[in-house]
């Protein structure tokens, strides 16, 4: 993300609700990457956040040119570097118990793997509406960055890590659904 900053302190938004309610009115499922479908869904259905913006994450290579391939990197000894389009997830958090707990869960997710997930905010997103917040997976020295050119084998790392990042957020969206 080019804009990806340092986490910022919560702000109060009283107009949080009414936000939150544009927002997911307007939220297009056939626009979400397939395999992410079923967690965007959650987190909208979560009274106390809502998603502003996500990618699963997109590997380009000599055979590969589709930006919106889902396709698991396939094994090879002929590819030499990669692509990669980032993975992320964007979420406008409300300045509550709630939201804060979300939050804090959200704050652990880095720990898979720190040099390649980080835990910020996005310049422009804060600017258009307080309080969001962007997890990433994406090699901490392209950090702020919307893509990289990495060698195979790191793509294979990433992609390793891009499917543990969107598995805990899969358990997080079951766990405050409870």
């Amino acid at each position: 993300m080019e804009t990806f900053t340092a986490l910022k302190d919560f702000v109060n938004d009283p107009l949080f609700s009414q936000k939150r309610e544009k927002s997911t009115s307007k939220l297009e499922i056939s626009s979400i990457d397939a395999p992410i479908i079923d967690i965007i869904s959650g987190f909208s259905k979560l009274p106390y956040c809502f998603t502003l913006q996500s990618c699963y994450g997109h590997f380009l290579y000599d055979h590969q040119k589709n930006p919106r391939s889902t396709e698991p990197l396939p094994v090879s000894d002929h590819i030499e570097n990669v692509e990669y389009r980032i993975a992320y997830l964007a979420l406008c958090i409300q300045n509550s118990k709630m939201g804060r707990e979300l939050f804090h869960d959200l704050a652990k997710i880095p720990a898979i793997d720190p040099e390649y997930i980080q835990f910020g905010c996005a310049g422009w997103f804060w600017k258009r509406q307080v309080n969001s917040f962007a997890l990433q997976v994406e090699p901490q020295r392209y950090m702020t960055k919307d893509k990289a050119i990495v060698p195979y084998q790191e793509a294979l790392h990433i992609e390793k890590i891009r499917d543990e990042f969107f598995c805990a957020l899969k358990g997080i969206v079951q766990k405050r659904s409870r």
